[in-house]
Order: C-alpha cells, then structure tokens, then sequence
C-alpha cells in the first residue's frame, strides 16, 4: 500500500480523529500516487497514523479508519451495516416515513459518500474517486442489507466533476427505476426527482425543520422562498395555513411543487399558489405581509473567498423577509453556507434585525435532522445552521 507521510506536529489533528489530511500537513508520499488510490498515512518516523482515499486537491487524504484493515467488501459492508443500525435505531426507515439518509460522508466515518434512500430507491452519489471506484460494490452492499429494494442509482457525475474532474454519465447501478418515484415523510407525500432534482432528489437534511413549520402554521398566511420542491409548503398547507406562496426561479422546480401540493388532495391545492420568480424580485413587489416566512436559500458562501459576499446576500434577504412580517410574524431562515458559521448567521440576522428596527426573539435554533450526524472530531459536519425567529415592531 503507497503511504503519505506527515510533517511533525501535523499529525496532532488525526490523533485526535479528525477524517483530513490537507495538503500543507504532507511532508512526502509515495511516487506515482493517483486521484483515488488507497493510502496509509503514517508519521514522520513511519508510524501508522490512519487509512483513507488520496486525492491531489486540498484535502489530500479522507480518512475512513484509524485502524490498519483490510478495506475489501466485507469491511464497507460492516460500514454501512452500522449506519443502518444506527438509522434504526433513530426510528428510520418507518411506516410514514420511508425516505431518509443512509450514508452522511464523515458522519458516518466515510467521507466522500452519500447513499439515500426513497422508498425502493437507493441513490448513490460520491465525492471522491476512491469511493466512485466501489460504487458498484455498494450497490451489491445495497441489495443484501435493505428489502425490496428496487433500484440503485448512482448520481456522481456533478460532484466528481466538482471534486477531481472525471465526467462520466449517470445511471443505474443494479435493478430498474420507476417511471414515478414517490416517497414519504411524516406522512407527507413527494415525487423525488432522482435524475434531473438537485443533490438526489430531495432536501431529506430539513425534516425536522418542516414538522416544526406544520406545528405552528395553522391560521397563517405563509410565504415558501426558494422552494424548490416544495417540502416547506406541504407542510403548512398540511398544518392548516389559510394560504401559501411558494416561490422559485427554477421552472421545473415550481412544477414539481405543484404536483407535490396535488399529492396532497385538492382540498391543499385550493389554498396555494406557485410562483415561478426571482425571490429578490417578489420581496420587491409584494406589499401584503405574511404571519409565517420560510427562508431557506442556496449556499450563498461555499468558499472563504466569497464569505463576504455571502454575508451582504443573507443580510439583504433578511431585511426583506422581515419587512413583509406582520408584528408577531415568524421568520424560519436557514443558511447552509459552510464558510458561514453558527455566529455568523446569528450576527448576520443581528445586524439585520437592527437595520431594520424589529424586536427579535429566538425561539428554536435549527439543524440538520439526524439521520445526517456530524461526526464529534468532524465539527464541519454541521453544515446547516437555522433559528426560528419572532419578529416584533
């Protein structure tokens, strides 16, 4: 097996269990090394520090054991054995919920994989071109460790574009795809649109976060920005909210909302409408306040480079989504930016509240559901960040 040796004082960090190896940390590695290829990483004096799967970018290594194994079948099957007893163990899959997350990358001690389930669907989407490479082995995994299983997909090429540049077509990996594909959460119904939807399909990350929107939308007019597919918006419709916007730039993405409030029943459809918009354009326009905003955006900072960018963009959607609060509305405003972190946010929304002269008050502070763990030695993991505000005049 080629090694990457570390620089001394470098291996403080995966002493202490954290999955990366940056670049700056390596002093030397072995000759002819390839994007994907299986290392050992030891120390300066050769002592073995971790195993995991070499990449020529920033973070040189991804650690999946700090152990010497074997990584064959039997090793990734006994990985993705315990992530599955561990969703057992939070209550997933269940009778009203059959969609969730299976694999979480480091929180689940293999980074550079998401595995997620809808219904008889498996998706398998890698981040690295050492676990892209087993894909196929995964697939196997799959079929022995979840019943009826009826299809698994793999959906990498858009982030192993991101991640090394390989550019290979999507498709399935074992079995046959359903013509439609519908899965449940908490009794909700959606069509998941695993080959054309964004990340696989569905946001699974806010679960917790739209049961929460069902608990307090009843007798309220609600406003969905950035809807996507409509996850919020079925939520409150189902919560008993007197009306919903839900309002998207992405045509395909309004679609999709329709036919998810249409799964619903008619009685839903009657009390919502779908906008297809610039949400920055409708916060410009729109005049009549809401009782409840869902303000659930894009990334609006993947990188340290644009962080400031970023933080100008969630304080101005935030002056807006608080103008169009009525006095005691609440404001559900999200941020999944990793270069923002929690205080960030929280001094972002600051900032904003006294731009814009409101009495705020937190009432829960949100994250992601937890079939997506963050690994404790893996802070970075808590990628979502969100808070529930009340906003008074």
């Amino acid at each position: 097996m080629k090694k990457v040796s570390i620089r001394k004082g470098k291996e403080r960090s995966l002493q202490r269990f954290h999955p990366w190896v940056f670049s700056g940390a390596v002093a030397r590695k072995d000759k002819g090394l390839q994007d994907g290829d299986i290392v050992e990483v030891t120390d300066q004096e050769g002592r073995f520090l971790a195993m995991g799967h070499y990449a020529e970018s920033s973070i040189m290594v991804r650690v999946f054991s700090f152990e010497p194994v074997e990584p064959n079948d039997d090793f990734w099957r006994g990985k993705i054995r315990q992530a599955l007893d561990y969703r057992h163990t939070i209550g997933l899959p269940a009778s009203r919920t059959t969609m969730f997350r299976l694999v979480n990358g480091e929180g689940d001690g293999m980074p550079g994989l998401i595995i997620d389930i809808y219904g008889d669907h498996a998706v398998v989407q890698c981040h690295s071109l050492g676990m892209y490479r087993l894909r196929d082995t995964f697939a196997g995994i799959l079929q022995e460790l979840i019943p009826n299983l009826r299809c698994v997909y793999n959906k990498s090429n858009q982030t192993l574009n991101n991640a090394c540049g390989l550019d290979e077509p999507d498709g399935v990996l074992w079995g046959e795809m359903s013509d439609e594909v519908i899965a449940t959460e908490n009794g909700v119904p959606y069509k998941i649109d695993i080959v054309g939807g964004q990340k696989t399909g569905f946001f699974l990350d806010q679960r917790d976060s739209r049961a929460m929107v069902e608990q307090y939308a009843q007798g309220k007019c609600v406003l969905n920005m950035f809807c996507y597919s409509g996850g919020f918006s079925s939520y409150a419709l189902r919560g008993g909210a007197t009306h919903v916007d839900s309002v998207d730039i992405s045509r395909g993405a309004i679609d999709l909302t329709r036919q998810n409030v249409q799964l619903l029943g008619p009685e839903y459809e009657q009390r919502h409408n779908a906008c297809c918009e610039d949400v920055f354009a409708f916060l410009e326009q729109r005049e009549q306040p809401y009782d409840l905003i869902v303000l659930d955006p894009p990334a609006f900072a993947k990188h340290l480079k644009v962080k400031d960018q970023g933080i100008k963009g969630y304080r101005t959607i935030n002056r807006k989504a608080m103008q169009l609060l009525k006095p005691g509305g609440l404001l559900f405003t999200f941020s999944c930016s990793q270069a923002i972190s929690l205080e960030d946010f929280k001094t972002i929304l600051f900032s904003a509240a006294a731009l814009e002269h409101k009495n705020v008050r937190i009432v829960h502070q949100l994250q992601q559901a937890p079939d997506h763990p963050v690994n404790i030695y893996h802070p970075e993991g808590a990628y979502l960040k969100g808070l529930l505000l009340a906003i008074s005049y």
